[in-house]
């Protein structure tokens, strides 16, 4: 089993960062992939995909939308995964998701292929 906590979520005026931190606890935590998402407050919306890591913290995918705003970055030494948001703007807003596959998992885009899921934090970016 993980266990995820994220923390960093608030609010913020467009343009502005924000950097949300996901702590993983559990036997062997730090070796899985690890990735965010998230879902707008939108009735029937599902979880979008935001970004991904690989278990080293060797190699990142971005949502297409979201490259050169956010990065995404893993201490290692930790079990921890960072997502630093810039430029932030009013359609950012939603519940940001940290989720982790399993052990030594490539990168991967699907919400379905991640096992453990974090409570969520919530991230408001006003106009």
């Amino acid at each position: 089993q993980v266990q995820l906590v994220e923390s960093g979520g608030g609010l913020v005026q467009a343009g502005g960062s924000l950097r949300l931190s996901c702590t993983a606890s559990g036997r062997t935590s730090s070796a899985y992939g690890m990735a965010w998402f998230r879902q707008a407050p939108v009735p029937g919306k599902e979880r979008d995909f935001v970004a991904a890591i690989t278990w080293d913290g060797g190699t990142t995918v971005y949502a297409d939308s979201l490259k050169g705003r956010f990065t995404i970055s893993k201490d290692h030494t930790k079990s921890m995964v960072n997502l630093q948001m810039s430029n932030l703007k009013p359609e950012d807003t939603a519940v940001y998701y940290c989720a982790a596959g399993r052990p030594y998992m490539d990168l991967r885009r699907s919400q379905y292929e991640y096992n453990y899921w974090g409570q969520g934090t919530q991230v408001t970016v006003s106009s």
